[in-house]
This record gives C-alpha cells, structure tokens and sequence, in this order.
C-alpha cells in the first residue's frame, strides 16, 4: 500500500518520514519534521475535559486548541490564542479522517476551505486539525458570529429554524448578499451530495474583515450519514420547504437556487456543473483517504446516488 501524506495527500518519497515536504511547508516553511502529537486519544480526551470552560473554542464534540512550534517541530495545547483547532477521535468511527476528506472535497468545488489535514498522535491515531480563520494571528481575532447568535437562538434550539430564515440572514448583514447567496447555494448542494445531514444554525458563520461581511470559510464539513450509519434519518439539518429528506432535484434547484436565493440560469448551471464534472476527483480522493476500505466504498455509493438524484441521470 502507497503510503501518503496525511496533509497533501500525496505518495511520500523515500527520504519523507510521514508527512511530505509540501506538507510541512504549508504549515511553515521553517518546519522540517512534524513529531507525533505527544498524547494518545484518551490523553487528548482528558485535556479537552480538564480545559473545558477555558479554551476560546466551544461546541459538543472534544476540541483543544493549538499552536505550532516550530522549533521544537510539534503542536501545543494552548488554552487561549490557539491558531489551530484539534478534533479527537470520538465514539462514531473515523470522524477526523471523515471530516478531512470531506474539507478536502469541498475544496475542488471552490468552496473555501482553510489549510487542515491530519496529524499522527501518540498512539498512531489521527487526530484533526485545521487552521482557524478568525485569527489572522495570536494577538488579532476577526468579528465572528454564528446564524444562531444571529436568530437568537441558542446550543439547544440550533435546530430550530429553516434554510429560507438563513437565507435571510444573508440577505440582511452580509455587503453583498447576491455573492454570499450564490456560495449557500453550492454549499447546500455539496452537502446533499456527501451526505453532510448537520448542517445546523452554528455551521453557518458571518466574518468581518475590514468593512466586508460575508460567510466565512466552511468548517465542521462531515459525512454524517457515513458516520452515525442507521441513525440518520435526514438529509438536511434545516427544512427546506418544510422537507428534510425526500430531496428532489426540484427542491434543491428550483425552489432554492431560483426561488428563495434568486438566482440567474446561468449561474445555477455553473455550480450544477462544477459539481457534476468534480465527481471524477472527488473518487480519486476518497480512494487516497485514510478511511478504511468499508468506508471508502460506503461513501462512494452515498455520493454516487445522491449525484443521480441532484443530475436526474
């Protein structure tokens, strides 16, 4: 088996230890080695438990937050002004792996995606980490809000709305809601298509920089129906027209992209093609993953569906 880069994704060469040259250099150009991340997954677990209530990052699943060493070549825990966040393994298998891939996928459609990949740990696990975009460095955080601050909802009623109120979001604080609404159209597009069914008020975020405010960069980007199997029973987190599953073609172009977003012909049919003629990288990826071979096929199939259903072919 061709051993890869968990950053690139790339074959390692013969003199590479476990992560390419590229890699290394797309976290820093100083860094030369990346030593393991000096704690095994329940070591990982117990920091993030211990540090809860002190990290500058929240949310359900297990989080540190990092910074780079570069001279010592590894990440640290570092409770306040951390430029990276760290996602452990969890009890639904291979999520840093899936949430990887699917980043990754995101990337070939042109959604933007901040620098990520995987990190050995340990114990020879992979954790995830991914460079955060609200912190151009330690001493500078940029405004963010997430669409539950913004609905006044909260943690528990995250759920609790629909894709037309995110829509008019969008169309009340962003500078340029007619671009911002073109890029929640491919979003919600992508996400049908990998299966991503948590889509929630707290994934969809505003970022200000300077005097522009617009959707940030995608984040928390996951196969969900790969990773809790049986237990999904939905295919988005917010109704759309009162629907959660049972998407048609029709509702996810007609009634979205044309309705609510009001979005030109031709643009629709540029994102409809960007995500048609990516399907061929997209498998190419999922087979170089560090998903295990099961669910290399299980997510090929999810996508291979969901494309006929989107396409009508």
């Amino acid at each position: 088996m061709t051993m890869r880069c968990p950053i690139t994704y790339e074959p390692l060469q013969y003199d590479d230890k476990k992560y390419s040259k590229k890699g290394l250099e797309l976290l820093s150009r100083n860094l030369r080695r990346l030593k393991d991340f000096p704690y095994s997954q329940q070591a990982q677990k117990e920091e993030a438990i211990s540090l809860a209530g002190k990290l500058s990052i929240q949310g359900v699943q297990p989080k540190l937050s990092l910074l780079l060493d570069t001279k010592n070549e590894t990440f640290n825990i570092a409770p306040q002004g951390g430029l990276y966040i760290l996602k452990m393994q969890s009890d639904w298998p291979s999520l840093p792996e899936n949430e990887d891939l699917t980043m990754r996928l995101a990337k070939v459609v042109e959604l933007e995606v901040p620098l990520h990949g995987l990190v050995y740990c340990q114990d020879q696990t992979f954790s995830y980490w991914i460079r955060r975009f609200d912190r151009p460095s330690t001493r500078q955080k940029l405004p963010l809000e997430d669409f539950a601050q913004l609905l006044s909802h909260t943690r528990e009623t995250k759920y609790e709305a629909s894709m037309e109120e995110v829509v008019e979001v969008i169309n009340r604080y962003t500078s340029f809601p007619v671009l911002e609404k073109e890029k929640l159209f491919l979003l919600t597009l992508f996400n049908f298509l990998v299966g991503n069914e948590d889509m929630h008020l707290k994934n969809f975020s505003l970022l200000r920089v300077g005097h522009k405010i617009s959707l940030s960069p995608c984040y928390d980007l996951l196969n969900t129906t790969l990773a809790l199997g049986k237990a999904v029973k939905e295919e988005l987190a917010l109704p759309l027209q009162g629907k959660k599953n049972k998407l048609r073609a029709e509702d996810l172009v007609d009634y979205f992209g044309r309705g609510r977003l009001g979005l030109m012909d031709k643009r629709i049919n540029y994102y409809l093609d960007l995500l048609r003629n990516a399907q061929e990288a997209w498998l190419s990826l999922i087979s170089m993953s560090f998903l295990t071979s099961d669910q290399k096929e299980a997510y090929v199939e999810l996508v291979s569906a969901r494309a006929q259903r989107l396409f009508n072919v």
